[in-house]
């Protein structure tokens, strides 16, 4: 059974990792991202300025008591401010500024472009015309080890429209980063407070699974100071259970907390120890890797 653990590092390194900013410079979609999970800088594309989301998470950092900015996707502008973050990177211009100046060697290289944001990339009208231009912009850079990633809710995860970006991103060194924090439905509800049922999003990511490269990202906290239950956790495993057995294909699970400033205030990170447990637990149902990320 293979076993991944990630570290987060030293003390500079988790301050990077607890910062993620959605606005850079006058950018309106693109910004950089120090990520934990990525293991270094990842391009962001922010398809929702509009905040618009089909989960209303209780760990989530987006503040949705302040109104949108911009609540369109300008295309042409998304390809110049991609292009040109981009360019900085490669160049090594973006780590001659103050904000980036001290982020080590190790972590400057472009890991992914990945769309992200303050809200469901997939329920984005412009979601299939982002990739193609996110695919041209890596194609004409040269970024060959780059992937494309879609963090996503996966609530619209068979939808036509995105099954067909999907395959483009999978023609790019695309991935799937596929949001399951829960076994049961009173937990989804309680965690998640989504407008779909859980069936709907187990259902979409066995879809996803079947043809895509797909990793499980699942997010587990203190909520009111109590940690899941191993009742809940060995649900959860068994949802990826029922997801393996129906052909599906996980590349990997992340195991991981809040790292930054939560919706709520009584939703409060586990330790590393209870991360590892929980992994722990989880490996007893499936031969999946699993990656562990503290806060």
């Amino acid at each position: 059974m293979t076993d991944a653990t990630c570290d987060p590092g030293s003390q500079r390194l988790r301050q990077w990792y607890a910062d993620h900013p959605r606005q850079w410079r006058e950018n309106l979609y693109v910004y950089p991202v120090i990520s934990r999970r990525s293991r270094g800088l990842s391009i962001g594309v922010n398809l929702n300025p509009d905040k618009a989301c089909n989960f209303d998470c209780i760990y989530c950092q987006v503040d949705r008591t302040v109104p949108p900015t911009v609540r369109k996707v300008d295309l042409e502008r998304l390809r110049v401010e991609l292009e040109n973050m981009v360019d900085l990177a490669r160049t090594g211009r973006l780590f001659e500024e103050g904000g980036f100046g001290h982020v080590p060697q190790s972590h400057r290289a472009i890991r992914d472009i990945a769309f992200s944001g303050d809200g469901e990339p997939t329920a984005c009208p412009q979601f299939p015309q982002a990739v193609a231009l996110a695919a041209e912009v890596r194609r004409s850079r040269g970024l060959e080890d780059v992937l494309l990633r879609v963090m996503t809710d996966a609530a619209y995860l068979s939808r036509p429209r995105v099954r067909e970006a999907l395959t483009l991103m999978h023609a790019h060194n695309g991935e799937i980063w596929a949001k399951l924090d829960a076994g049961t439905e009173e937990y989804y509800r309680l965690v998640n407070r989504p407008n779909v049922p859980l069936a709907t999003i187990l259902d979409n990511i066995l879809d996803a699974a079947r043809r895509f490269h797909v990793v499980i990202q699942s997010l587990w906290m203190n909520v009111q100071g109590q940690p899941p239950t191993d009742a809940e956790i060995d649900a959860f495993a068994g949802r990826l259970v029922d997801i393996l057995d129906g052909q599906g294909r996980l590349r990997l699970v992340q195991v991981y907390t809040v790292a930054r400033q939560a919706a709520e205030p009584y939703v409060t990170p586990l330790t590393d120890e209870q991360l590892h447990a929980i992994a722990d637990r989880v490996r007893r149902f499936i031969e999946v890797p699993i990656e562990v990320f503290g806060s």
